[in-house]
């Protein structure tokens, strides 16, 4: 063993013998610890406490008399009852004392086992170091440390066992919260398993402390606790069946991380004296460093707390992108029209939002219209059945994810390429058919409008900086259509979200069940709630997305950012509506050249983000690697190689798998 090694050990043994105060004891041995994390990290096998300690077996009595003195003036009940365990008060009071603690430093607690366990295994590295010690090691620590008597350790076994107590306690809190009781196994209170788990913990604790045998209370113990493993997982499918609520979620967490540890310490309390011991305990004290390292990291709070209702707004965007994918030539005969009404109705929307620049609004009532406009159009889109081409990759790139999630081996790989081709002709097709049909309808809503008022809608100044703005390389254009696919891909989860609101609320039977009126007879609130029901999800994402894109340059005014909006769509309304206001030579300019450009550049990225982001989260909420996301994509890639027409034509019509061959005519 290193001879400076062996000589700090020495010298923090010393310190922490002699150590005067109780401040003074807890760094003295939050150092000693250290150094043996450090030399253990060089040598798995070399312990240089155990080595000074059998080098000099008289300090032996002075440790474990210094070990006494600081178990006797610490407190180990947060230590095992509440580190780890968020707080009562729900997702949203953890994460804001998450961020607080990030911002405000937090006094240290030389009194509080939990916050010394916390300065000794600060990172990820610590625990990883823990959990991988030799089983000889852990041992040998063990029991030099029990070697301090029962005396010394009698504080820590009374925490312990308050420590169970309170994770009892908790389980029968949050197990019999009025939310899951409504979504778990109907049975009375005294009958639930949550509620019978206290007093079985209470005979396995006493069982415990007056030195009896446990194995009938920890068998018992072991039932119970799988009884409310098996009702949480109740009410998680009922969760996805319909609709997850986040304060739900952190309860069923808060349940599973207080059995998980009562497991661990209930095979404390059962182990023999001796190796077992040693290995049920070093398996307790990994799980307390790792969540302790975890207490304080907001990105950990809000993955598992989010993860599932990610997950179902994933399903619910990944449901309605299927409707956007052409299967056979009729449906792709369908994208065609209904892209090409979509594209006449955003002349409209066009029209009326440089009508309200040119007004000199305010910018929040400015941005109010906008907002308004756009939402006002994306629902009436959805209500007649059109279709706007950018609004579709959110959708299909959680289709895919879920194709990605339910399939395995080279079925996945093929039925992937095969949507992946059919998602990109059917995207271009409903590209192309907007474009047309907003080149189409400004042109003659300008002649309309010349007609009616002897003049064109825009004067070609205003035409002229319509040119300027959407250009490629003498304006944002490149960065406002990428921020543009952020937009549409929040768009998106807003509405993923608002349907799962409206079902976990069950909104539609709220509606269908309130008293009938004058207006509201029964038959209309019956169809109201139906249509809710039905269109949660689009309704809220075209709100969403409307006033997001309405209120996304006032917002970066206000913070001094250069924020626009560059819709592939809406400008091309924009682009052909400056045309027709600049005369009969408007194609001579290179400014319209420019512009021609700068709208292929929108149509690129609005697309390319927004699938792409959505992509990530749908693979995220599936819990796929990147390397198995990468590897299906490069699948893909090899596909387009081999047939890059696929990703552009109608796609082939694929008879059915169980169709019989047709018997030739005699």
């Amino acid at each position: 063993m290193d001879a400076l090694a062996l000589r700090q050990a020495q010298e923090r043994l010393q310190a922490f013998i002699s150590a005067e105060g109780g401040g003074d004891r807890s760094e003295a041995f939050v150092r000693l610890v250290r150094i043996e994390r450090t030399a253990l990290a060089a040598s798995p096998e070399a312990v240089p406490l155990l080595s000074v300690i059998q080098a000099s077996p008289e300090l032996v009595p002075r440790f474990h008399g210094a070990l006494a003195t600081f178990l006797g003036e610490t407190d180990a009940a947060m230590l095992f009852g509440e580190t780890g365990i968020p707080a009562e008060r729900g997702f949203f009071a953890e994460l804001g004392d998450r961020v607080a603690q990030r911002l405000v430093p937090e006094p240290r607690n030389d009194h509080d086992l939990s916050h010394i366990l916390r300065r000794l295994y600060r990172t990820p590295g610590d625990v990883d170091a823990l959990r991988d010690l030799d089983p000889r090691v852990v041992h040998g620590v063990g029991e030099l440390f029990a070697g301090a008597g029962a005396e010394a350790w009698a504080p820590v076994r009374r925490a312990y066992a308050d420590g169970f107590r309170l994770l009892a306690s908790r389980v029968v809190s949050h197990g019999l919260a009025r939310e899951l009781r409504a979504r778990s196994t109907p049975r009375r209170v005294a009958e639930s398993p949550f509620y019978r788990l206290a007093r079985i913990a209470d005979a396995l604790l006493d069982a415990w402390e007056s030195g009896a045998e446990t194995a009938a209370a920890g068998a018992a113990f072991r039932k119970a606790s799988g009884e409310c493993r098996k009702e949480t997982r109740a009410v998680q499918r009922h969760l996805e069946n319909a609709g997850v609520s986040v304060r739900i979620v952190f309860d069923l967490e808060v349940i599973e991380r207080c059995l998980t540890r009562m497991a661990l310490m209930a095979d404390v309390l059962e182990a023999v004296p001796g190796v077992e011991m040693s290995r049920a305990a070093h398996r307790l004290f990994v799980r307390l460093a790792t969540l302790a390292q975890l207490e304080r990291s907001i990105g950990h709070l809000v993955k598992w707390n989010l993860h599932l209702l990610d997950r179902k707004i994933v399903e619910r965007s990944g449901e309605a992108g299927e409707h956007y994918v052409a299967t056979d030539r009729k449906d792709y005969r369908h994208i065609w029209v209904a892209a090409a009404g979509g594209g006449a109705l955003t002349v409209l929307t066009a029209a009326i939002k440089m009508a309200v620049h040119h007004v000199g609004l305010a910018p929040f009532p400015e941005s109010f219209l906008y907002g308004l406009n756009y939402a006002v159009s994306f629902l009436l889109l959805q209500a007649f059945g059109l279709i706007l081409a950018t609004k579709q990759p959110a959708m299909t790139a959680a289709a895919l994810a879920k194709i990605i999630s339910t399939h395995e081996g080279e079925d996945r790989l093929e039925r992937v390429a095969t949507f992946f081709g059919r998602l990109t002709s059917s995207q271009l097709a409903a590209a192309v058919a907007n474009v047309l049909a907003v080149g189409a309808g400004a042109a003659l809503f300008d002649g309309l409008w010349r007609l009616a008022s002897g003049h064109a809608f825009l004067d070609p100044e205003d035409a002229a900086h319509t040119f300027e703005t959407l250009s490629p390389l003498d304006s944002g254009t490149v960065f406002f259509a990428a921020l543009t696919g952020v937009l549409l891909w929040m768009g998106s989860v807003a509405g993923g979200w608002f349907e799962n609101w409206v079902t976990v609320h069950r909104l539609p039977e709220a509606i269908a069940s309130r008293a009938s009126g004058a207006f509201l007879t029964a038959e209309r609130r019956g169809r109201l709630a139906a249509s809710l029901e039905r269109n949660a999800a689009g309704w809220g994402t075209n709100v969403a997305l409307g006033f997001l894109l309405g209120f996304a340059p006032a917002v970066g005014r206000f913070f001094g950012i250069p924020f626009d909006v560059r819709h592939v769509t809406l400008s091309t309304g924009s682009l052909a509506l400056a045309a027709a206001g600049l005369g009969e030579r408007w194609y001579l300019s290179g400014w319209f050249l420019w512009a021609t450009a700068g709208i292929a550049v929108m149509f690129v990225l609005n697309l390319t983000v927004s699938f792409t982001l959505s992509l990530h989260n749908a693979a995220r909420a599936y819990e796929m690697s990147n390397a198995e996301l990468w590897g299906v994509l490069r699948h893909v890639f090899r596909h387009f190689l081999r047939d890059p027409l696929s990703f552009v034509l109608p796609p082939k019509a694929v008879p059915a798998p169980d169709a019989e061959p047709e018997l030739p005519k005699e």
